[in-house]
């Protein structure tokens, strides 16, 4: 093939969104119901196409991320997670997509727009069952999603993104056992968080619990990375 036969291929580029949240006791996802072909009725990641040759990546996250759940990006832990391409990921043709990761603590109760039919959050247990389907290769990408949040938990502090403005140890502790899906030895995480330079900033206020003497309030510090790292058995 000459350079003169040469045509640039048409390609689509979409955003997805794996928004994750601890919500009742366990790590959900937000999904949502496709109102349209194909793939009618499966459950999908929220996400769009650009809107145009002028909008960013970034950008589009960040407005799907609006218009999906009313957050804004500078609010939230967002992240570009990976960049999926395969050749029959989408039966409308030639779709590549870059899915973004979020981390929240508050994520409202999800509404749908635009092709979504229903908004849900869904515990990432039963997205993850093998029986379980989804639209185009979103399983995959709700896998990859959730690996990623476990890595980084290991090695960052980005467990508190899951926590509420001000939280307690246990509150965080909960989130790490929650997420990894095993059990902690309180003594241990308490003392390996709170040598942690920066991690955790006291807040000066305490919260009574069910038994022993008031916790303390923490707020999440200025360190980003956990040097050695936590890592899961």
């Amino acid at each position: 093939m000459t350079e003169d036969d040469w045509t640039i291929p048409e390609i689509t580029v979409a955003v997805d969104l794996a928004i994750l949240t601890v919500q009742a006791g366990a790590l959900q996802i937000m999904l949502v119901k496709r109102g349209i072909p194909p793939f009618e009725d499966e459950l999908a990641l929220p996400g769009g196409f650009l809107e145009s040759t002028a909008e960013d990546l970034d950008s589009a996250a960040a407005r799907e991320l609006t218009e999906e759940t009313g957050l804004r990006a500078e609010d939230l832990h967002l992240e570009q997670l990976k960049t999926y391409g395969g050749l029959d990921r989408d039966p409308r043709g030639r779709v590549v997509s870059v899915c973004y990761l979020a981390f929240t603590p508050n994520l409202p109760a999800p509404t749908a727009g635009g092709d979504a039919r229903e908004a849900i959050l869904t515990p990432v247990d039963d997205v993850l069952r093998p029986q379980a389907t989804m639209a185009f290769d979103h399983k995959e990408i709700v896998a990859d999603a959730v690996e990623r949040a476990r890595n980084k938990l290991e090695y960052t502090t980005l467990g508190a993104a899951f926590c509420a403005p001000e939280f307690t140890i246990t509150d965080l502790r909960q989130v790490y056992e929650i997420v990894w899906g095993e059990k902690l030895d309180p003594r241990n995480f308490h003392r390996k968080i709170t040598s942690v330079p920066g991690f955790l900033t006291p807040t000066g206020g305490r919260v009574t619990g069910h038994a022993g003497r008031p916790a303390a309030l923490y707020r999440r510090g200025p360190a980003t990375i956990l040097h050695p790292a936590m890592l899961r058995t």
